[in-house]
């Protein structure tokens, strides 16, 4: 997607980047009262929803979607969460309700790509790498090794493990987020953490003796 997004500060405007703020302290009640104000047309309030909860969201999706499809996706999830404030009644965390939104729209991502050809691996990793830049290296290479770490795991699974153990929500708010029972997020979750173990203990028997 081209065109308007959300930027760093909040606005609508340029792209979206992972350095988007989150607020300090802030509550899920506080992030809720944003999103309600928001929904009755208060610009600030919407300003201040999207500055707490945009870096966990790109995080979110930054573990659904290939690299060069994050910022887009991130853009797309906060353009429909607009539109759809005025509706939203707060039966559930403004959080929840947002990474269901942001969930959808990586479902929808991934359905849309069955039909077009794929860009190469190598060069979305590049181009990440590239913005990235000297002065973050090691952390983008500890990023890139836990992404690739995750995208090992079964789709499910993933968003399972991350939602709740990257993001912190709590079983309840994940099951809501993935539309699933509680008992089958603690399962994807358990069965993660297995998955992760076992690539783990592979790798350390392949890796050569000093």
């Amino acid at each position: 997607m081209t065109g308007g997004g959300v930027t760093g500060d909040g606005a609508i405007g340029g792209g979206v980047t992972s350095g988007g703020a989150i607020g300090s302290g802030v509550t899920d009640d506080e992030v809720t009262g944003w999103a309600l104000a928001a929904g009755r047309g208060d610009a600030d309030a919407a300003a201040a929803f999207i500055r707490a909860t945009q870096r966990q969201v790109w995080r979110f999706l930054h573990h659904l979607a290939a690299p060069g499809e994050i910022e887009d996706l991130t853009q797309e999830t906060y353009l429909r969460a607009l539109r759809s404030l005025p509706s939203f009644a707060g039966r559930s965390s403004a959080r929840t309700w947002l990474f269901t939104i942001a969930r959808r729209v990586a479902a929808d991502q991934v359905r849309a790509a069955v039909s077009r050809p794929r860009t190469a691996v190598v060069e979305d990793w590049q181009a990440a790498a590239d913005a990235a830049g000297a002065a973050h290296q090691s952390r983008f290479e500890d990023d890139v090794a836990l992404r690739d770490l995750l995208g090992g795991l079964p789709g499910e699974r993933r968003e399972a493990f991350v939602a709740t153990q990257l993001l912190g929500l709590s079983y309840a708010e994940a099951a809501e987020v993935c539309d699933c029972p509680i008992g089958t997020i603690r399962s994807r979750v358990a069965r993660a953490r297995e998955d992760l173990m076992a690539v783990l203990a592979d790798r350390d028997r392949s890796r050569p003796a000093i």
